[in-house]
């Protein structure tokens, strides 16, 4: 029998499921969390994939993985706009929500990833805990920015709970 490829449990409210919110503009950040997904489920977690996301389908015991470019003068990309909104005027606690960002944007402009930095600031005050360390992958230097979202994530996978 194969060992499982998860780390310890670190926290006993999450669970080995994955939402993924994808904020994209002209595509490039669904084919990063694509990616993500894949490699996530081929490690046996249980994903979802969330292109137009609602806060009431995700489940706050589940780990939320924001994958997203910026948009304009560092705005979110339209498709999550909603859902921010949404989130602002929300009268809830996400203290047993963990987050991971894998922000995408180009160097540049003087608002790097600032679009995505907007979601993770307001998934914090609503009390939900960053995951792991975020990434800011650069266009500029990293002209298909699924390779170093992969190499991210691989570095954390194994803390994701079985």
């Amino acid at each position: 029998m194969e060992a499982n490829p998860f780390g310890n449990l670190l926290n006993n409210s999450m669970t080995n499921k994955v939402e993924i919110i994808v904020g994209t503009t002209l595509g490039g950040a669904e084919y990063v969390a694509d990616e993500l997904s894949a490699l996530l489920e081929q490690h046996g977690a249980n994903v979802t994939l969330h292109l137009d996301p609602d806060l009431s389908e995700l489940a706050p015991e589940a780990l939320w993985l924001v994958v997203s470019s910026t948009h304009g003068a560092g705005d979110l990309p339209d498709n999550l706009l909603a859902f921010y909104q949404q989130l602002q005027q929300a009268d809830i606690d996400l203290s047993t929500t963990h987050y991971a960002l894998c922000a995408i944007g180009d160097s540049s402009y003087d608002t790097f990833c600032q679009g995505p930095e907007k979601l993770a600031t307001l998934l914090s005050e609503k009390g939900a805990k960053l995951f792991t360390d975020k990434v800011q992958i650069d266009v500029q230097y990293d002209p298909v920015p699924e390779d170093p979202a992969i190499q991210w994530l691989e570095s954390w996978i194994e803390k994701i709970p079985a």
